[in-house]
């Protein structure tokens, strides 16, 4: 059993050794925690010895065999790609806009069927703010589309479910990366054992993530050679492009990855995983299959919504 342990031990552990990923799942919890443009902090001293915040930390204490037990029934194996069901090739059907989504628009689709079904009431999702990554809950179609695209950057996303809990909302719907759904498999799991906690989550997923970019350091990067508010779409090709793609008002720039990769945060070096093993399906791109996506179906409520989808051409 993992010990639950407090702010101070976060500040310690995390944040002073360069660890925290900003994922949010601390924040919007208390008045101490906030985070700005990636980057997480502690405003003031806190003096509680256990806290949610230390408990849902997923660069804290991790016990990959009780997180597995609590969403698959049993310990963690290791496995490369986690618990699976089956993996398949996806691509958003002809119910959706072509062109209103990145690579294969499965996650959109999907997201959108969810709410169509009344699987979920609403969806958690990572917007932007010019080019810093916002979360966003979204309630419509419109909404879904209007945040889809890749971000590449580390996002407080899950900060939007602790604002959303705190509303009374119920049955969400949530879209991260690896390291956001193992916060969330541990905000599920009620590790502090709160009385009378409700699961918030109706459907969980994940998105394949080989690292993501620090905020600043990147929009400075951008900033020496174009105006980030002309940025419309960042791509990240598969090998062997090797350049991250802008898509701008203008038109099209690229920039060398041995420029970005070394704006790689520190917490993304060692990762147990990159597809996102937590989740009820999980989405990446199929490399040398433009336009569409990588599908890696978990659970059976995963299975449902993707035979639903599957039925009504989304």
């Amino acid at each position: 059993m993992v010990q639950v342990l407090g702010s101070k031990e976060l500040v310690e552990d995390v944040f002073d050794k360069d660890l925290c990923i900003g994922c949010g799942a601390c924040i919007d919890l208390c008045p101490y925690l906030k985070n700005h443009k990636g980057k997480t902090t502690q405003l003031f001293p806190c003096d509680l010895s256990t806290g949610r915040c230390y408990a849902y930390c997923p660069k804290a204490e991790v016990n990959l065999d009780e997180l597995s037990k609590h969403v698959w029934g049993v310990p963690y194996d290791g496995s490369p790609l986690g618990s699976h069901q089956k993996i398949l090739a996806s691509r958003a059907g002809k119910e959706m806009v072509k062109g209103s989504f990145q690579a294969g628009g499965t996650v959109s689709a999907l997201v959108i069927k969810a709410l169509k079904e009344g699987l979920i009431e609403a969806a958690v999702l990572t917007d932007r703010d010019v080019l810093t990554p916002v979360p966003r809950l979204v309630t419509s179609p419109k909404e879904v589309i209007e945040c889809a695209t890749s971000k590449y950057m580390a996002s407080p996303t899950l900060s939007a479910i602790n604002a959303a809990v705190g509303r009374g909302c119920k049955d969400l719907g949530v879209v991260g990366t690896p390291c956001q759904l193992t916060a969330l498999a541990q905000m599920r799991a009620n590790p502090v054992e709160e009385e009378g906690f409700v699961d918030p989550v109706g459907i969980t997923i994940g998105l394949f993530c080989n690292w993501s970019l620090d905020t600043r350091q990147l929009m400075a990067l951008l900033s020496e050679n174009l105006d980030i508010s002309t940025i419309q779409s960042m791509d990240i090709p598969p090998p062997p492009a090797e350049v991250m793609v802008l898509t701008t008002d203008t038109g099209r720039m690229e920039i060398p990855l041995s420029k970005i990769k070394p704006l790689i945060p520190q917490a993304c070096f060692i990762c147990p995983d990159m597809t996102s093993e937590l989740s009820d399906v999980s989405v990446g791109m199929f490399e040398g299959r433009s336009g569409w996506n990588t599908l890696i179906v978990r659970s059976e409520k995963g299975a449902d919504l993707i035979e639903r989808a599957k039925k009504d051409r989304f």
